[in-house]
């Protein structure tokens, strides 16, 4: 964070100092939420969650270098008393971008949000200073302590926003006005909680609606909902996609033999050739975003395609691609779900697995309503329609609607199996596997079956593991 002292920080979230011998004490470290997070110099935000207390920790956080705690109430050390500590946060965070004069960069959409925005700050950062989001701390905690960990270097500071109902992301953009605005997707995720796809566009829509005129809303050309909200905003537009109509588009679209995308970038400024290192044809519409708002910031095709040429997955479970000493290859794609990142994941799997037998390892997508037996039924079909060699269910009722959507679709129904836990799978798994296949593990976080693909890659580690 930039240097601020104590007095300045109670000041502006409306604060009353406790137990501070020096007003004048700064703070020069990061804002932590988390007591195993602190630095010298950090302010320590105490949150009251369900089964802990920050509160409890003041005193150790303190002792371990922390300038001050951000609480509720007098913890008996230096402390910022607020009467709310997340509006206290969101303060402190709007005051710093204000003070910061960095571009800020806001993105939203119902899948690969996460993996767009790791794209963007991997092209942004080979310009300039680039801080954002870790993982996909997107909400109303972890949008203001990414915010709050830019310093004056910061040129790009790239903010994913999550939204779980109409009003979210406008909060989020209160709190950190964006510059340029990116709008990838709507689709089903959340839908149970939403109400429908025309709610989710609303929602999303917010981020748009925020920007100021001589902003920038990128929209995808490809998707009409998203499009549709070129209305809704004052900022100029730009169109990214595959579409003849979009300013930064894709020509040219393959896979390499190993599943990974290659195509020709076009922008307004040129055209270069992009063969990316990450895995699916998916990524080629998250490229393009990136794309687009990096040639907003001035960079040039060649400089955007050498960039995403060389990006990464920064994140992890997203799509990571590991080969054992055996020959088998697992991608763990299991941090999250929802029927347009598992229809990718399953395009993906088809791709890396010509010529090779494929697993397709399968939990609950959640939050999708009334929409979740359709949902869940489709993914099952398409895995059989991709000629995924087995798909493998697991869980309760909803992995039972892929198994049987996978039945139905099939011709002898051996495509599918339903076992009730992850260590089921597991087992079934080591006891199948043979050397060359390619296994996919992918479910809604809440499932948990991460524990399956990194069982399958602890049996591979008696030898050397060559992660792709």
């Amino acid at each position: 964070m930039i240097a601020l002292s104590l007095a300045e920080i109670a000041a502006v979230v409306g604060g009353q100092t406790y137990d501070i011998p020096d007003p004048a004490l700064q703070v020069t470290g990061p804002v932590v939420r988390d007591s195993r997070e602190v630095e010298s110099g950090s302010l320590f935000v105490a949150f009251v969650g369900e089964r802990v207390d920050g509160h409890d920790y003041a005193g150790a956080v303190i002792a371990a270098g922390a300038a001050a705690v951000l609480a509720s109430r007098p913890v008996g050390v230096p402390a910022i008393v607020v009467d709310d500590v997340q509006t206290a946060l969101g303060a402190l965070a709007r005051h710093v971008v204000e003070r910061l004069g960095a571009t800020l960069v806001a993105l939203t959409g119902s899948a690969g949000k996460t993996s767009t925005k790791d794209l963007i700050a991997q092209v942004l950062r080979s310009k300039a200073p680039t801080v954002f989001t870790p993982g996909s701390l997107n909400n109303e905690i972890g949008l203001p302590l990414t915010a709050l960990s830019a310093t004056e270097e910061t040129k790009f500071l790239v903010l994913e926003m999550g939204a779980r109902g109409v009003g979210h992301i406008r909060y989020l953009t209160e709190l950190t006005p964006p510059k340029i605005g990116l709008v990838l997707n709507v689709g089903t995720a959340h839908i149970g909680e939403f109400g429908g796809r025309e709610q989710i566009a609303q929602a999303k829509g917010e981020l748009v609606e925020s920007l100021p005129e001589d902003g920038a809303a990128i929209l995808n050309a490809d998707d009409p909902l998203v499009r549709a909200m070129a209305s809704r905003t004052k900022a100029r537009v730009i169109l990214f996609g595959e579409s003849d109509e979009a300013d930064v588009r894709a020509e040219n679209v393959r896979l390499t033999e190993s599943g990974q995308p290659s195509f020709s970038l076009r922008t307004p400024s040129g055209c270069s050739d992009v063969t990316m290192r990450l895995y699916g044809e998916h990524h080629v519409s998250n490229a393009l975003a990136a794309a687009a708002v990096a040639h907003e910031l001035g960079m040039s095709a060649d400089e955007i395609a050498r960039a995403l040429s060389e990006a990464g997955s920064l994140s992890r479970w997203r799509m990571e691609v590991t080969e054992r000493p055996d020959g088998v290859t697992v991608v763990n794609d299991a941090y999250n779900a929802n029927p347009e990142s598992m229809r990718a994941a399953l395009r993906a799997l088809a791709a890396m697995g010509k010529g090779r037998r494929t697993w397709a390892v399968l939990g609950q997508m959640a939050e999708l309503g009334d929409e979740a037996l359709a949902e869940h039924d489709a993914v099952g079909r398409l895995a059989v329609r991709l000629n995924v060699g087995k798909l493998v269910a697991v869980g309760g009722r909803e992995a039972s609607w892929l198994q049987l959507g996978a039945y139905n679709e099939g011709s002898w129904g051996e495509e599918s199996v339903h076992v009730s836990d992850a260590q089921a799978a597991v087992d079934l798994l080591r006891s199948e596997l043979r050397p060359g296949d390619v296994v996919l593990v992918k479910a809604s976080r809440s499932v948990g079956l991460e524990r399956v693909a990194l069982a399958l890659l602890a049996d591979g580690t008696e030898g050397e593991v060559s992660a792709r």
